[in-house]
């Protein structure tokens, strides 16, 4: 969806209500945790204002799958427990970087690099991640890989990732 240059002399402010406490039902089976994009989609108000946010909250365990923000980079600070995050480098070195973040901690994810974050610790855990762009964009690297329309060849995912062209089909059969 294009987005206008300006926004018309009509603009009315926008307010936008989020979750404000850790829901009762964090949804996500497969992953865990329960995302909330504020993005230009959300609130036209923030058109060419190159900020967005995120809240993100996670059960046990929860996790946010290794993912990359095309148009932007983002700083994530937990608001409740303890995660595990981290990112990993641009080829040739694909370093992965981690650190375990408590309560009020900060961590910074460059843009376009392969990140994560996963619950530790024993119970939920929750953060918010502001973003560089008011139209950040998400890829999930499995949903992408594993998940197209139509498929990626098996054969293709097969030799990529070394592994039976069976194993390529069983997890594309979970997408």
């Amino acid at each position: 969806m294009a987005w206008p240059a300006r926004i018309p002399c009509t603009f009315k402010p926008m307010i936008s209500s989020l979750v404000g406490s850790r829901p009762q039902n964090i949804s996500s089976p497969s992953a865990g945790s329960l995302i909330i994009p504020v993005t230009v989609t959300q609130i036209p108000g923030l058109n060419t204002l190159g900020i967005s946010l995120t809240r993100i909250y996670y059960g046990p365990g929860g996790i946010n799958p290794p993912h990359i923000h095309p148009r932007a980079s983002e700083i994530l600070t937990v608001t409740e427990g303890s995660l595990l995050v981290g990112f990993v480098t641009s080829v040739p070195d694909n370093r992965l970087i981690t650190k375990v973040l408590q309560k009020g901690d900060v961590f910074v994810f460059p843009v376009r690099l392969v990140h994560f974050q996963r619950s530790v610790g024993n119970g939920y855990a929750a953060a918010w991640a502001a973003l560089s762009s008011q139209n950040p964009g998400v890829i999930t690297v499995a949903n992408s890989v594993f998940g197209s329309n139509p498929s990626i060849p098996g054969e293709v995912l097969a030799k990529a990732f070394q592994v039976d062209k069976n194993i390529v089909e069983l997890l594309q059969s979970k997408f």
